[in-house]
Formats: structure tokens, C-alpha cells, sequence
């Protein structure tokens, strides 16, 4: 890295953090808009600690159930993990129930996407397991992403977070979705889920929440979630 002699301190500081950051991440960081008030605010943070403490003793309780179905069916690590970026694209680590077969990702080149955008979605993919069906029709497999819920990661409601792969190819409308904390359930999921295959109308789901988010609005989006997976209404 070259620096020019009398640079300045914000544009040394810029190309130093430029070397550790990704630039897709980097973006937001100096970014300058406002925090919307969803992250600032402690009756939801509240609301998050007390549902993700319930949501991890549900997910222990169906945790060696679903070990040992999977032993039978695929044998594999129980939980899978992936980087995913979060409010104002910080990475952190999601993590799931295993609902595809080991090294699920070096097979991703193999199905073909039937989303448009920024966004992987196939309603046929074969490196789902039958075990992994059960779940992500059930949701089962976002249980453990209540973890990510109590330390801060996540939210219980905001936008689906997005893999950093995605994220590198953002317009600055898309960028726009990551203002808030990303939520085990949201719009996308209450109103579309899976049938939403366009990414810009996601993300027009995403700034619709922000525009009209409330602690009561959160509260009835959680409640329409779980119709909706009882209903198993989009699920695949």
C-alpha cells in the first residue's frame, strides 16, 4: 500500500481499514445515515432477550429428536453455520439446524438459481436432505438462529440477513435494507417467502417494514409468523 506524503489522517485511516475490511462491508461502515430507532431501542432489545431465551429452551428440546433422525438420514454435524452480514453489514456467523448434505456449498454451482437478483433460491434443490425437508418446512431449522437473537446478532423480526457474496453486488437501494438488525422472521417472510423470487421486491418488503416499524407492528408480524408456519404456507 502506497500513501502519498501529506496525506491526511482520515484518508491514511480510510486505506488502512480499506486492507482488513471487505469493500462491500466497508461501504456501510463510513457510511453517515441515521440508526433507525428499531436498533436504539430497548423494548425491542427486551422483547428479543425474553423470545430468544424461550426459542433456545424449544431448541434444545427438539435438538437430539432431530440428531437422531439425521444420523439415519445423513449422517453429519448437527448444526451448519454460515457468514452472513448483519446491520450495516457487520459479518457474523448464523446458525442452523443442518437441513442439506456435508459440504452443501461446494455443490452450490450445481443448482440452478430460481431467483432474480441478489438472492439463491431453488424449490427443488437436491442437496436437501429428506430430514432437511421436514424442517424447512417446519422452520424447524431456524430454531438455533435464536442464539444469534440473544447475543445481538439478530433480531426476532427485521430483514433476511444476506451472505456476503450476495452483498458484494449491491446497488445503493439494496444497501438501504441492511439499516436495521436482521430478524428470524420480517415482511419477506410474513407476506411473500418463498413465492418472492424478485430480490428488488424484497427489498421493497425490507424498507417497508422500516418505514412502518413499531414495537406493536413487530409484536403483530411475530404473531402472523407463526400462523403462517402452522399453515406451513410457503414453505418448502
Amino acid at each position: 500500500m502506497k500513501i502519498a506524503m501529506g496525506a491526511s489522517k482520515s484518508s491514511v485511516l480510510s486505506e488502512i481499514l480499506s486492507l482488513f475490511i471487505p469493500k462491500s462491508t466497508y461501504k456501510v461502515c463510513v457510511s453517515k445515515q441515521q440508526v433507525h430507532r428499531s436498533v436504539t431501542s430497548k423494548v425491542k432489545r427486551s422483547i428479543d432477550i425474553l423470545g430468544s431465551l424461550v426459542g433456545l429452551a424449544i431448541t434444545a428440546a427438539v435438538a437430539l429428536p432431530v440428531a437422531v433422525v439425521m444420523l439415519f438420514d445423513c449422517p453429519g454435524p448437527l448444526l451448519y453455520s454460515q457468514v452472513r452480514c448483519g446491520f450495516k453489514g457487520r459479518d457474523f456467523r448464523m446458525w442452523k439446524f443442518r437441513s442439506m448434505v456435508v459440504d452443501a456449498e461446494k455443490l452450490k454451482h450445481l443448482v440452478t438459481n430460481q431467483a432474480k437478483g441478489h438472492i439463491f433460491k431453488n424449490e427443488n434443490d437436491p442437496r436437501v436432505t429428506r430430514v432437511g425437508r421436514f424442517l424447512r418446512c417446519t422452520s424447524l431449522d431456524e430454531l438455533p438462529q435464536f442464539w444469534n437473537v440473544l447475543v445481538g446478532d439478530m433480531s426476532l423480526v427485521g430483514t433476511r440477513p444476506p451472505t456476503p457474496d450476495e452483498v458484494a453486488g449491491y446497488d445503493d437501494f439494496h444497501w438501504q435494507r441492511l439499516n436495521v438488525k436482521p430478524g428470524l422472521t420480517g415482511e419477506w417472510q410474513v407476506n411473500g417467502r418463498s413465492g418472492v423470487k424478485d430480490f428488488d421486491e424484497i427489498v421493497g418488503m425490507d424498507l417497508d417494514y422500516q418505514r412502518k416499524w413499531s414495537v406493536v407492528y413487530d409484536i403483530s408480524l411475530i404473531c402472523k409468523t407463526i400462523w403462517v408456519v402452522l399453515n406451513k404456507n410457503g414453505a418448502f
